[in-house]
């Protein structure tokens, strides 16, 4: 790849970095004249119809974040190299090191360095969760520290686009299964609180040193983060803060009702710690979390418990293999008995609730309706509907009128609205790029109008109506607004004859002009330092940051005549008379015709440099007068004393 360019614009540099999804490369972009960085995916995924549809989505949503702890992501495009398509996504290039080799150089983080980088990591988290968001692979190595020790967040809506055959098919999943939510793992529902469990993951990595959960396949260490309660940071490093185990152990609670509500509770949280004022914890008014009662572990299917016993296997022989088998049955055996007592015992002492029709509200509104009567409100996933508005309940678990126990769960889908089409952002890119990704999308492009900019580059669009990310049907139109630049005001040139040089300068500058040339020349008449000539007329009209040529004299010119030849005397009535003249430089021309006349007859008509300084020898009377002429206009009147 090195030396290819990408987009007609992205010249490939060198490779810096290789993951278990893509590589990454060094690149310069010739519009913007800046180095980038460019995620090229691995071959395996391109296969994957699916995934990259989901990839596409995701990375332009990705795109749409703009904040300090967030990488940003420029571009998003396909290319066809070799007869091999290509798909890329175009990051800003970070100076600096990841999490995870921060945490190796050093064994482990220091306090203030553990929750500085925690509510920067959550702060980017917001940012995403605000709009709707979700990352889904937060780990150390999509982390990156650079040299302001500022967090940079990459990778932002990759991970939704992975299907489920990522989690033992590549190479790299060991990395992120460390970091994984129980949901995940189980492949099941993921909101905003997967990413508070991964969090709490890479703060407990931060502040020990060790992952909470390892093994020897992504399988292992995915059924420990469902089955296995995590072991506190205090039995791993007796000196971490009472308050940061707290926070920690809140964030990788099993169910996500246990974890922190939202980000802002964490980010809460994190902050009264810095700030040492941690009685106030919102962590500390929850139940103490050693003193919750033990719950019974959703299971993992068979195939799941299957590979388990493989990979645990390896070191036995086949009877081995048998045992532990029977043995994972027999626990699974007796879970169901007790998971049958625990139900029959509920049914005994529990009272029952009659299940309420809540198809058609809102999420919001069925949340209240189903917690109010002590049952549990989960959101089982979402999906497209012709009926329903989107964030409408499309349907429900338990139908209406069925009696439950109290503490039963109530799973609801929730309407994404009609099959729509996300719109791509589109601000800052080229005409052609935007006429790519709208069709992509399944979009058109609409209107398309011309306006001035002091922000966006000249051809580039500036605005798009709908917004990015506004859900409309295949095939709606989406008009563009392009940017003309600066807009090229109309200014009028002051008048700078006689002024001195600094406040000619100052007046140019004021007048949203720049400063020309200055040239510094001798003038008969004009006193040192003052201007007595400028480039343009005072009181025209020109465009803004238009130069301004000046002249500015020297005074005048110490000029010695030369001794005259002797000449046979004059008539007794004439006498010899020198006169000195001080040409102009007009606007465009190299020279100028000095022409004299005395009584209407020429006594003198010669062309000379511009600007240069003559002495013509005349031959008078007294009494005389001579009018000078310049290109034939009127300059002056001599009278011959």
């Amino acid at each position: 790849m090195i030396g290819r360019v990408l987009g007609n614009r992205y010249e490939i540099i060198e490779l810096i970095g290789e993951g278990g999804m893509a590589r990454v490369y060094k690149a310069r972009c010739h519009l913007l004249n800046r180095f980038v960085a460019i995620k090229i995916l691995r071959s395996e995924f391109l296969e994957d119809e699916e995934f990259i549809r989901k990839f596409k989505r995701e990375s332009q949503a990705a795109a749409s974040l703009s904040h300090p702890n967030i990488m940003n992501v420029y571009d998003v495009g396909v290319e066809e190299i070799d007869n091999k398509v290509i798909h890329y996504i175009v990051m800003e290039h970070i100076k600096g090191k990841t999490l995870k080799e921060l945490i190796k150089e050093k064994g482990k983080l220091s306090f203030d360095e553990t929750v500085n980088y925690s509510i920067q990591i959550a702060e980017a988290l917001k940012h995403a969760h605000a709009n709707l968001i979700v990352h889904r692979d937060i780990k150390p190595q999509n982390i990156i520290i650079n040299q302001e020790n500022m967090v940079k967040v990459t990778d932002f809506g990759i991970a939704r686009a992975a299907t489920s055959s990522t989690l033992t098919t590549t190479s790299s999943a060991l990395g992120s299964v460390h970091y994984f939510s129980p949901e995940q793992a189980r492949g099941g529902y993921t909101d905003e609180k997967s990413d508070i469990y991964s969090l709490g993951i890479v703060m407990y990595e931060m502040i020990t040193g060790k992952l909470p959960y390892e093994g020897k396949t992504p399988i292992t260490v995915a059924l420990k983060h469902v089955q296995e309660e995590i072991i506190p940071p205090s039995q791993v490093d007796d000196t971490v803060s009472p308050d940061l185990e707290a926070i920690i152990l809140k964030c990788v609670q099993k169910h996500q009702s246990d974890r922190y509500g939202s980000i802002d509770f964490l980010l809460n949280d994190l902050r009264k710690i810095q700030n040492n004022d941690s009685p106030d914890l919102i962590v500390n008014n929850d139940v103490d979390i050693d003193e919750q009662p033990t719950r019974l572990i959703q299971s993992i299917d068979d195939e799941l418990i299957d590979e388990y016993a493989e990979d645990e296997d390896k070191k036995s022989k086949n009877n081995t293999k048998t045992i532990l088998s029977a043995v994972l049955l027999a626990f699974l055996v007796v879970s169901i008995v007790f998971a049958g007592w625990i139900k029959l015992k509920d049914f005994l002492s529990v009272n029952e609730v009659i299940v309420p029709n809540v198809v058609g509200m809102t999420e919001s509104e069925a949340r209240n309706t189903i917690e109010d009567l002590g049952l549990v409100f989960n959101v089982s996933g979402t999906a497209t509907s012709e009926e329903f508005e989107p964030g409408l309940v499309i349907s429900q678990s338990e139908k209406e009128n069925t009696k439950v126990n109290e503490g039963f769960t109530i799973d609801v889908v929730i309407s994404e609205g009609r099959d729509t089409v996300r719109v791509p952002g589109l601000i800052n890119r080229t005409y052609e790029e935007a006429v790519e990704l709208l069709r992509e999308a399944g979009l058109e492009v609409g209107e398309k109008k011309y306006e001035y900019s002091d922000v966006t580059p000249k051809d580039l669009v500036m605005g798009q109506e709908p917004e990015a990310f506004t859900h409309l049907e295949p095939g709606s139109k989406v008009n563009l607004i392009i940017s003309q630049g600066e807009e090229i005001k109309k200014v009028t040139v002051p008048n700078l004859e006689g002024s001195e040089e600094i406040k000619a300068r100052n007046d140019i500058l004021g007048s949203d002009l720049e400063v020309g040339q200055v040239t510094e020349k001798h003038h008969p008449s004009v006193p040192a330092g003052l201007v007595y000539w400028q480039s343009h007329q005072p009181g025209s009209q020109v465009d803004s940051k238009t130069a301004i040529d000046l002249y500015v004299s020297l005074g005048p010119e110490e000029v010695e005549e030369p001794e005259p030849e002797p000449e046979p005397d004059p008539e007794p009535d004439l006498i010899k008379r020198n006169i000195s003249l001080s040409l102009p430089s007009p606007e465009g021309k190299d020279t100028v015709t000095v022409t004299i006349f005395t009584d209407d007859t020429t006594v003198y008509n010669e062309e000379h440099d511009a600007g240069s300084t003559i002495i013509i020898p005349l031959t008078v009377r007294p009494g005389d007068s001579f009018d000078v002429f310049y290109d034939d206009e009127y300059f002056k009147t001599f009278y011959i004393q």
